[in-house]
């Protein structure tokens, strides 16, 4: 496979963040990132996180990277973030204009780059917190962002079948 050379946008995202980790003392090893599997990333933590916290959209993110290393889905993040009826509508397509647009694209390049929020482990779902799903496979692992986030399990091996207490803070920054 050939790789593809780095577009602007992305080239500048990699600069800044290998700055900001210099600065914090850390050793971070920088991995190169296509723009638009960025961008795909960015817009399902925009819209489904509601825009509220990084916990929130890391935690999507890493919904999403879960689905991509999975069978069952796609094998991009564009790929699964484009699935029909899967994310919120218009996630591809409507703006992202408001102040939280660098929040999220700086929390997609940190899971595009490895960091993955340390509850969500193999999570592959989630809806709304204030949603009522009524199944009885549901095993809710974190509620952050206003997500419910939960693996799908035979029923017998559902443990934890509400949504948890809101949990923030616990990624890093």
């Amino acid at each position: 496979m050939r790789a593809q050379p780095l577009n602007f946008r992305t080239a500048a995202l990699l600069l800044g963040f290998g700055l900001l980790a210099a600065c914090g003392g850390k050793k971070t090893e920088l991995v190169a990132v296509p723009g638009d599997e960025l961008e795909c990333m960015a817009r399902a933590m925009y819209f489904e996180s509601n825009r509220s916290s990084r916990d929130g959209m890391i935690a999507v993110g890493n919904v999403v990277m879960n689905r991509v290393h999975s069978e069952a889905f796609p094998n991009t993040v564009c790929g699964v973030v484009g699935q029909p009826k899967q994310f919120a509508p218009g996630v591809m397509t409507k703006p992202m204009n408001d102040r939280s647009a660098p929040l999220a694209r700086a929390s997609a390049l940190a899971v595009l780059q490895g960091e993955r929020h340390p509850k969500v482990t193999r999570a592959k779902f989630f809806h709304a917190a204030w949603y009522k799903a009524n199944y009885n496979n549901m095993h809710y692992v974190v509620t952050a962002g206003g997500n419910a986030f939960y693996e799908k399990r035979r029923p017998e091996l559902v443990t934890t079948p509400n949504p948890l207490p809101p949990l923030e803070g616990i990624t890093p920054h």
